[in-house]
């Protein structure tokens, strides 16, 4: 008799993730390893960005050496600021401690006034006040310069190149500001000398002297004596002609002192006949003096 009767079928195993056991043993370490990883990357970062500072600091403290010993600050002129470069000018000249304000205007005025003093500078001095602040103006008849408080130079012509790099080294806390002479303004064109080195040309002209009697005296001896050598006649000749290439070039020597000597009066008496700023000066604020200095 076939048995009819059914039984229970077994009730499917829940299904289950084949790693979930697995998974849920190594979460944990799973975890800590990253973060151990991530903690090591940072710390790699950081060292990286500490060793680049570094680097840096290194590179930037054998720059500004190289341009200590490359350029003379006690004596800085245009032609040394044209011949910086960008990185030099940086590394000389820190933005940070740069001086401002009313002492810069100050230090700037000291300098400026030993400059005209040893004639590198060529133009008048003022002090002026102009929308509320006050400013140095320098100006020839060639062109002007203005310094503002904040170190801004402006302005165009000789002047202009010649006023930049001294506002930048008077804005320097390390540079020491020499103490202007009384008498610093420019001269009367009456009291400018005729020449300069007077004693060099002097000290040229005796040479020269000394090399014409040597070649006289040797073409003398050859004549008189009857030298059977061509040596000593030669040589007389070339003694002649040095000395004579010397008195040459002590003539020409006095006669550009005279001519720049005569160009520096004409632009003192055009300076001084002047009884105003010449047009391209844009500044129409007045002079200050001292007291309106001190309030």
């Amino acid at each position: 008799m076939e048995d009819t009767s059914t039984e229970p079928e077994p009730e499917p195993r829940p299904d289950r993730a084949p790693d979930e056991s697995a998974g849920d043993g190594e979460g944990p370490r799973a975890d800590a390893s990253h973060g151990d990883t991530d903690a090591a990357g940072d710390a790699g970062g950081d060292g990286d960005a500490r060793e680049t500072d570094a680097e840096g600091d290194d590179d930037l403290a054998a720059l500004r050496q190289r341009v200590d010993e490359e350029y003379d600050f006690d004596d800085f002129g245009p032609s040394d600021m044209a011949r910086m470069s960008a990185e030099e000018w940086d590394a000389a000249f820190d933005p940070d401690s740069w001086i401002t304000g009313r002492r810069l205007l100050d230090r700037a005025e000291a300098e400026l006034k030993t400059r005209i003093a040893r004639r590198d500078v060529f133009g008048v001095l003022e002090r002026v006040r102009e929308d509320g602040e006050e400013r140095i103006l320098v100006y020839s008849d060639e062109g002007y310069a203005i310094v503002r408080p904040s170190g801004e130079v402006s302005g165009q012509g000789t002047v202009l190149r010649d006023i930049e790099p001294i506002v930048a080294l008077a804005a320097m806390e390390a540079y020491d500001v020499p103490e202007p002479p009384d008498d610093w303004s420019l001269p009367h064109p009456d009291t400018v000398p005729q020449g300069t080195g007077e004693f060099g040309n002097l000290m040229v002209q005796v040479i020269a002297a000394v090399q014409v009697l040597a070649g006289a005296a040797l073409l003398v001896a050859s004549f008189v004596m009857d030298l059977n050598t061509i040596v000593a006649p030669a040589i007389g000749i070339v003694f002649l002609i040095i000395g004579l290439l010397l008195f040459v070039m002590v003539a020409n020597a006095r006669l550009s002192d005279r001519f720049r000597s005569e160009e520096y009066r004409e632009r003192l008496r055009a300076l001084r006949q002047a009884k105003e700023r010449p047009d391209f000066v844009p500044v129409e604020g007045g002079v200050i003096n001292d007291e309106e200095r001190d309030e």
